[in-house]
């Protein structure tokens, strides 16, 4: 009688650790898969660099003018250190006490001949118009990041911009193409059908025209290199904005709904593959 009255506690314990082990996996399986917990960013350099999705995508923009207008990787480092300082990267229709008429990503004022209130609030002639001013230091590539910010936006505060260094060369690397995979966006799930048409739109307008096709619901670039994996990357910091699924390029893939980063694809070299949200169901 004993040794069956041992047995069955034995029976009673290991059920009830089975039952305790199963729970904890099916909790971790819920918290894996859930939408709702899922906290929205981009890390570049192995998640050493973040930023929110939209100051992603302003960084994509911001990077991809340097790389259609040939520069360096360092100019898009500085570029990306100053916007933060002056505008978190977000295109902000504000300034502040010290310049009351200052706008836009870079914070760039009328007033002081970086175009009209409307120009500065267009990324684009934001972007260009920093670079413009840049590419007249002469030896901007070899100064410190914080130095070469100062002499375009001649701040009251000159030291402020080398606390955003590090993320500046993180993302600028991967953005650049520098990197190859370098940049990961985690993402809920689109709410709303992707548009390829709208895709190439966009980035045609950042980067200047590529050969590209449409393949359903997927665009089709025809391009390879550096400038590759910088428009496969673009893609992947725009994905929640234009509700893209999927990246391709040069033999790796990200996936949305994998949240494991790039991985291995068959894609081959010198194509990079875009793909859309079809409409959610209802």
């Amino acid at each position: 009688m004993a040794r069956r009255g041992t047995l069955r506690r034995w029976i009673v314990l290991l059920l009830t650790l089975a039952m305790v082990v199963g729970g904890i996996y099916t909790a971790f399986a819920f918290v894996q898969r859930s939408e709702v917990l899922i906290t929205e960013r981009c890390t570049a350099a192995g998640g050493t660099a973040e930023l929110a999705t939209d100051q992603a995508a302003n960084a994509g923009l911001i990077t991809a003018v340097a790389v259609r207008r040939g520069l360096p990787a360092r100019a898009a480092s500085i570029a990306l250190a100053t916007a933060m300082q002056e505008s978190k990267i977000r295109n902000i229709n504000h300034g502040d006490q010290a310049g009351p008429d200052s706008r836009g990503l870079f914070q760039q004022r009328p007033s002081q001949g970086w175009g009209t209130a409307e120009q500065v609030i267009d990324p684009y002639h934001a972007s260009n118009a920093f670079y413009d001013a840049l590419v007249k230091i002469p030896g901007y590539e070899t100064l410190e990041i914080t130095d070469a910010a100062q002499r375009v936006q001649r701040s009251a505060y000159p030291h402020a911009y080398a606390q955003h260094e590090v993320m500046a060369r993180s993302f600028a690397s991967s953005l650049t193409g520098q990197t190859p995979a370098g940049l990961d966006c985690s993402l809920r799930a689109p709410d709303e059908a992707g548009d390829p048409a709208a895709v190439q739109e966009r980035l045609s307008a950042a980067f200047g025209g590529v050969p590209a096709s449409l393949d359903g619901s997927t665009l089709v670039l025809d391009t390879q290199g550096t400038r590759a994996w910088a428009m496969a990357q673009w893609a992947v910091a725009n994905a929640k904005a234009l509700s893209i699924t999927e990246v391709h390029a040069d033999g790796r893939s990200w996936t949305r709904q994998d949240r494991n980063g790039w991985q291995p694809s068959d894609v081959p070299a010198g194509q990079v593959r875009i793909t859309v949200a079809d409409a959610p169901a209802q």
